[in-house]
């Protein structure tokens, strides 16, 4: 039953989570590995029989499966503090290098009573740093791990050398003590690095998700205010005009009414559309259905412009959504009576002119989520948008969208009403 419910769990963890299980699980087993590898090969052969020196082994390898137990508490903590996840606590260092310090210790004894081979003693002064080593390579740079390191070599040569250990027996300690620390370094910290940098990955992938749903947001609400802006601003126009029509007992009330209807109705496939995420301004129809909506509306509109029939769509699409917002604005803001609404392209850009009279009211649009949105529309295609008074009462949006090479020329726009 144990080894199937861990096999669940560990099916039922991502990728990620078990490369960083297998790493950390790795590394818990190394000081363990070493041990039984270096800290027990002396004892067959290379450590004398006798009552001492087999008292200060026994004790020496109490010591080092000790300094193993510390090392696998550590591991986590150390792993996390590499991470950049929380804060390695340095007091859990204390009871490692007393350990280690002890073990160094017994180890000199152990050579200064004769009891231990020369051979045994290096496998030894190898092994007795190394759980320690295992959780300080994850605290600190690796510079600073190879000075640590050099220290310690110093730090046991000279204990050695005081016990009364001479010639390349000692020589032969320096390249041990080295090579242990290089043996943890190459192994231990590339794992962690590539772990992080796993990580960092997934968190990068994640915040690509965020962003991309956070953009689909924006777009969504730019798409449903431009869609609905300018057919609201209809509906209630019109619905005012039925309820005077009503009140007066004409029959045009009727007709209103069902025009109301209709843009409704045309409403909802526009949502439809904008929720499926396939909703295009058609630049000419806008054009068309800005002059109607705008004369409904009592405003006398006038077109200039061949309705762009001849550029290309993404350019088409980005000027169809300034003119909506454009009647939207003239439509909700001021009283305008005049619209002109000019459209002009050379061989270079494309420029969209829409001016109305009644500027201070309708300015207010400009604080808007509808020209924000333009923008970014625009924006999208090297294209700036201005909009604001010009004077005599006029206010004037002026949208520019750059034609780049490649891309399908307009030839002269003629003009038309």
């Amino acid at each position: 039953m144990r080894v199937r419910d861990w096999r669940r769990g560990w099916q039922e963890r991502g990728k990620l989570e078990r490369i960083s299980l297998y790493s950390r699980f790795t590394v818990a087993l190394m000081p363990w590995l070493f041990t039984l590898a270096w800290g027990l090969a002396p004892f067959s052969s290379d450590i004398s029989h006798d009552p001492l020196p087999l008292a200060l082994g026994g004790a020496l390898l109490l010591v080092s499966l000790a300094q193993c137990v510390l090392s696998n508490r550590n591991v986590e903590p150390s792993y996390e503090h590499y991470l950049g996840t929380s804060v390695f606590p340095r007091r859990r260092l204390m009871a490692p290098a007393a350990l280690m310090a002890l073990a160094l210790g017994l180890l000199a004894a152990l050579s200064g009573v004769g009891g231990i081979d020369d051979d045994g003693l290096l496998l030894l002064v190898m092994n007795t740093p190394m759980a320690l080593m295992i959780t300080q390579v994850l605290l600190v740079p690796a510079r600073t791990f190879l000075v640590q390191s050099l220290v310690l070599t110093a730090l046991s040569v000279g204990l050695f050398a005081a016990v009364g250990v001479r010639g390349g027996i000692l020589a032969g300690v320096v390249p041990t003590t080295v090579f242990g620390g290089l043996l943890v370094l190459v192994s231990v910290r590339p794992s962690v690095w590539s772990l992080s940098v796993m990580w960092q990955a997934e968190e990068a992938r994640d915040l690509q998700a965020r962003l991309a749903v956070a953009e689909e947001r924006l777009r969504f609400g730019r798409d449903m205010h431009d869609v609905l802006g300018r057919n609201l601003a209809v509906i209630a126009l019109k619905s005012e005009l039925a309820v005077e029509l009503a009140q007066r007992g004409r029959a045009e009330a009727v007709d209103q009414m069902v025009e109301v209807q209709r843009i409704a109705r045309a409403s909802q496939q526009e949502v439809r559309d904008v929720v499926r995420g396939y909703r295009e301004a058609d630049l000419s129809t806008e054009l068309v259905g800005a002059q109607g909506v705008l004369k409904a509306a009592g405003i006398e509109c006038e077109v200039t412009g061949d309705g762009g029939g001849q550029l290309p769509e993404a350019v088409q699409s980005a000027l169809g959504w300034a003119v909506r917002e454009a009647a939207t604005n003239v439509l909700r803001h001021g009283d305008p009576r005049l619209c002109t609404i000019r459209l002009s392209a050379s061989a270079d850009r494309v420029v969209l002119n829409v001016e109305n009279d009644g500027a201070p009211c309708t300015a207010a649009g400009e604080s808007g989520s509808g020209l924000a949105g333009l923008r970014e529309r625009l924006g999208a295609l090297g294209g700036s948008l201005d909009a604001g008074p010009v004077g005599d009462g006029l206010f004037r949006l002026t949208a520019k969208v750059p034609l780049t090479r490649g891309e399908n020329r307009p030839a002269v726009l003629e003009g038309r009403r």
